[in-house]
Formats: C-alpha cells, sequence, structure tokens
C-alpha cells in the first residue's frame, strides 16, 4: 500500500513539474515583453529628436525614423553648423546663460535648504510647526499665479538694486531661488531627521560648536540628499521655460530654452531641425549630472522619506 502511495505521488509530481515551468516560462515572457514596451516608449521621443536633428529639410510634417533625404555627412551635421556658425543665432552666449543661471542657483539653493532643513531638524524654536506648514502649503500652487506679483516686485526692486531687475540674471534667479525652497527643504529635513543626534551630541561634548558640527560632521553624511536637491535644482532650472520668457527680454539675455523656443513660435518659419540639434545639446549637462550623481540618488531618496 505504501508503494502505491510512493508512486502515485512520483507521478503527480513529475507531471505538475513541467506544468509549472511552462506557468514560469510565460511569465517571463510577459515580463520581458512588458520592459522591451516600457523602453521602447521612454525611448520612442528621444530617437524621434535625434531623427530630427540630423534631417536637413528642418520639417516635421514628412519626418520619419530614418531621414529619407541624407545623402551625406554634410546633410547629417547641416542643422549644428547652421546652430554653431550662423552669427544671427547667439547659441552659445545662451548655453551660457543658462548654464550660469542654473549653476548659481543649484549653489544657493542647495546652501540655504541645507541650513534651513539642519534648523527645522536639531533646533526647537517659536513657530518652528508652523512655518513648516506654511512652505509647505506655498508649493501647493506654482510660481505662474503669482507671476503678476514676481513681475511687480521684482520692478520695485530693481529701481535699488539693477542686478536683480527684470531683463536680469540676477532677478530671474532670485524668483528661482523662491520657488525651490519649500519642497528641497523638507526633503532634507527629512534626511537630516534619520541622522542620529548623538552624533550631534559627541560633537559638543568635545567643544564643538552648532556650525562645526554641521560643517565637519553632518555635512559629509547628507551627500546623497545634496545630489538629490543638486540634480532637481539644475534640472528645474536648465527646463524651466515660462518665468525666463516673461522676466527676459533681450536676445543676448535669453536662456537657452527662450532662445530654441524662437525657432518654432513663429507661424510660417518653424525650423525644428535646428530646434532639434539644441535640444540635444541642452540634454547633454542634464544626462552627465545623472550619471556622475546616481549613486546618490537612490539612497537621497529612499532615506529622506522615512522620516519627516
Amino acid at each position: 500500500m505504501s508503494d502505491m502511495i510512493t508512486a502515485s505521488r512520483e507521478r503527480v509530481a513529475d507531471t505538475s513539474t513541467p506544468k509549472s515551468r511552462r506557468g514560469l516560462s510565460w511569465v517571463r515572457i510577459v515580463e520581458i515583453a512588458v520592459i522591451v514596451f516600457a523602453v521602447a516608449f521612454a525611448l520612442f521621443p528621444a530617437i524621434w529628436i535625434v531623427s530630427a536633428a540630423i534631417n536637413p529639410s528642418g520639417s516635421m510634417v514628412s519626418q520619419s525614423f530614418i531621414p529619407q533625404n541624407v545623402r551625406s555627412i554634410d546633410d547629417l551635421l547641416a542643422n549644428f553648423r547652421r546652430l554653431f556658425n550662423d552669427p544671427t543665432i547667439p547659441f552659445w552666449r545662451w548655453v551660457g546663460n543658462s548654464l550660469f543661471i542654473s549653476a548659481t542657483t543649484t549653489i544657493l539653493t542647495v546652501t540655504m535648504t541645507a541650513l534651513s532643513a539642519y534648523s527645522f531638524s536639531r533646533f526647537r524654536f517659536r513657530g518652528r510647526r508652523t512655518l513648516l506648514v506654511v512652505t509647505l502649503l506655498i508649493q501647493v500652487f506654482p510660481n505662474i499665479l503669482a507671476m503678476v506679483a514676481l513681475y511687480l516686485l521684482l520692478l520695485q526692486v530693481g529701481r535699488y538694486i539693477p542686478l536683480l531687475s527684470l531683463n536680469t540674471h540676477g532677478g530671474l534667479i532670485l524668483v528661482y531661488l523662491g520657488g525651490a525652497m519649500g519642497v528641497n527643504t523638507w526633503l532634507m529635513k527629512g534626511f537630516f531627521d534619520s541622522i542620529p543626534r548623538e552624533i550631534d551630541e559627541s560633537a559638543m561634548v568635545d567643544g564643538a560648536t552648532h556650525w562645526q558640527a554641521f560643517i565637519h560632521l553632518i555635512l559629509p553624511l547628507v551627500r546623497p540628499i545634496i545630489a538629490v536637491v543638486s540634480i532637481l535644482a539644475f534640472v528645474g532650472t536648465l527646463n524651466e521655460f515660462l518665468l525666463a520668457r516673461i522676466i527676459l527680454s533681450d536676445r543676448e539675455n535669453w536662456t537657452l530654452m527662450v532662445g530654441l523656443f524662437n525657432f518654432v513660435d513663429a507661424e510660417f518659419t518653424n525650423d525644428w531641425g535646428v530646434f532639434a540639434a539644441g535640444s540635444l545639446i541642452a540634454a547633454t549637462p542634464v544626462v552627465i549630472l545623472y550619471l556622475s550623481l546616481q549613486r546618490y540618488i537612490v539612497g537621497g531618496l529612499t532615506v529622506g522619506a522615512v522620516k519627516g
């Protein structure tokens, strides 16, 4: 009787194993199909921009993944050459303006948010919770809703401080700083809360001040969140268009996004080829920044999300 039971169990095991393997293979096929579809969906805009950048016709009407009217290397580089060599297109000045504004905004944002987050995390003072809530509520509304107020504010400030007036990079940086403080302060505060207070207390016992503890002990531990805030501030500022378009009026002061928009805003003179070529160049600093700081991104976002 026991031999019959053992034999039946072996037959059941033999018949069930192929089914489980078949089920597993189907699951794996579905997973691979989903991954391929997601990658193709994500790369589609990038491939389309690359195709438009090397298309000498400059039109999106007959655009395809493989341009049909490319016959030589000169045709592939026609849009880039016009972008670089045309004296009416101050392309490199726009690039310099964008990099200067983005880098300055990023440095100031990281500095102010780090100091603010450390204060909110370590110190207990009257109005602390109210300030945190107000800072968060302000970020619910986009900056464009306050554009009239910001415009008038820069107009008034410019009478006394010309570097922060309308049509200046300083005024635009000032507006960007106001919009970047709220969310980044909360993000950094959550990361600071995850660092044990015993580190600060041990530094105080050894005679260090709050500033020394912050500079020499806390900052090296919060490099992941500094990298995340730097990426968010730099990319957000570099890609911002609407506020820059309203505040900056002179062609020489334009950022790269405002300058590239000039190629596609006309009714009959759209030049999508030059626009695509400039977009590829504008994406290069962002890609380099992500590749340089990618090891900090996941840690900075996940650790800061568990405290607060």
